[in-house]
């Protein structure tokens, strides 16, 4: 990722697609979930949104095409997101 720390595996019953320090993610996925994305490049937190029923989620902005995509955050677990980092992001 853009930090080069090695991502944990996620321990709370989710799939983690983001690094929990610098909360960068590569863009893989066309759906969420599907792995069928051919640009695999980059994707920059920009900011936060609340979703019903999944609360707070980081959207990412892929560094070469713009795809936007929102993910859970993980706040628990071995290895839960910065939350500092977290609350550093704007409102979306």
């Amino acid at each position: 990722m853009h930090c080069a720390a090695p991502v944990p595996a996620n321990t709370d019953g989710h799939y983690r697609n983001h690094c929990p320090y610098c909360l960068w993610s590569l863009h893989v996925d066309d759906l969420p979930g599907d792995r069928a994305s051919e640009c695999r490049q980059p994707m920059e937190p920009i900011g936060l949104v609340e979703k019903s029923g999944k609360g707070w989620q980081v959207v990412h902005r892929c560094t070469a095409c713009g795809h936007r995509q929102p993910n859970r955050l993980v706040r628990d677990g071995d290895a839960p997101d910065d939350l500092d980092l977290v609350l550093s992001l704007p409102w979306l």
